[in-house]
């Protein structure tokens, strides 16, 4: 330990065989046989640091993070408060590496409050992996993950989101609407089917709980892509995959629920302050969206942490 550790050396522990050089380590921290904290690294209080690990200058570590054995953390990545970083996880900050080439700056990469990185997982550089995320053990990670999705494969894909509730469309029998996150609501729209084949409706203040302003319609999408991502300030839309299928998280800031829209006779109202994510789209998904307004870019909530804010102000 560096005599300017030895100073406070009460606050947190070092095994014998670590190498401590930083002098910002947080109180009852541990750090572990073999492992090295270079001189400009961070970490805060209560983190456990495993064997045979690196923390580069320049990284940062929050309070409460476990980092298991084999890991480093280089310069600009930074782990927030209750990480937790698998075995053998790799980061990386330069997207084109060159040996004895140093950029000018290393490219940061973020991973967010409560968000888990399996075992063995790889992090390309620059990317930001959100709240409460879990990487799957040897995912690859290329671009940025959503809040509390979980991902998997190689390249990383969106497989589905923490604490969600699925509840698929599927065939079931007609029944009253079902309440979801935030005042959602599932319909079940009516179908009139003969020897010419099916149709269906939804009635303004019937099945269709507001006049509609305008319409979009989403398709053609890759199957491993997501899309919303977002929250309404004021806007009511309802949505009905007249073609194919694709599932819909809801979630209000504090639960959370899953749909899978499959049926043309199946429609799902979501009110104002649901934050809503539409993936697993099949290949021929049509999704069919009904707005209660025109387009206002002001009405959009696209940051996550704006979001739980807004939601969680005294009503």
């Amino acid at each position: 330990m560096s005599s300017a550790n030895a100073v406070i050396a009460t606050a947190y522990f070092a095994h014998p065989e670590a190498l401590v050089e930083s002098g910002e380590i947080g109180a009852r921290t541990r750090i572990w046989a073999f492992a090295h904290v270079l001189r400009g690294a961070r970490v805060g209080a209560d983190c456990n640091i495993c064997d045979h690990t690196l923390i580069e200058g320049g990284a940062t570590v929050g309070d409460r993070v476990t980092i298991k054995s084999g890991v480093q953390l280089w310069e600009g990545v930074t782990l927030e408060d209750d990480v937790f970083v698998g075995p053998n996880a790799t980061f990386t900050n330069d997207p084109f590496p060159r040996s004895r080439k140093r950029p000018a700056e290393f490219t940061r990469t973020r991973v967010r409050r409560g968000a888990s990185v399996g075992a063995n997982a790889t992090i390309l550089p620059g990317v930001v992996i959100g709240p409460m995320a879990m990487i799957g053990a040897g995912a690859v990670v290329t671009r940025d993950v959503p809040a509390r999705a979980i991902v998997v494969g190689n390249p990383g894909y969106v497989r589905g989101y923490v604490d969600a509730d699925t509840r698929l469309g599927g065939p079931i029998e007609r029944q009253a609407p079902r309440a979801l996150a935030g005042g959602a609501t599932l319909y079940e729209l009516p179908r009139v089917s003969d020897h010419r084949g099916h149709l269906s409706f939804a009635e303004i203040h019937q099945q269709l709980p507001f006049e509609a302003a305008r319409y979009f319609v989403v398709f053609g999408v890759p199957n491993r892509e997501i899309r919303g991502e977002h929250a309404h300030r004021t806007l009511h839309q309802f949505l009905v995959c007249v073609h194919g299928g694709c599932s819909v998280r809801l979630f209000d800031g504090a639960s959370s629920d899953e749909v899978r829209l499959d049926r043309a006779d199946l429609g799902l109202h979501v009110p104002p302050m649901v934050w809503t994510t539409q993936y697993k789209y099949s290949s021929d998904a049509v999704l069919v969206v009904l707005a209660s307004d025109v387009y206002r870019e002001e009405d959009y909530i696209r940051d996550s942490d704006e979001f739980l804010s807004a939601a969680n102000e005294p009503q």
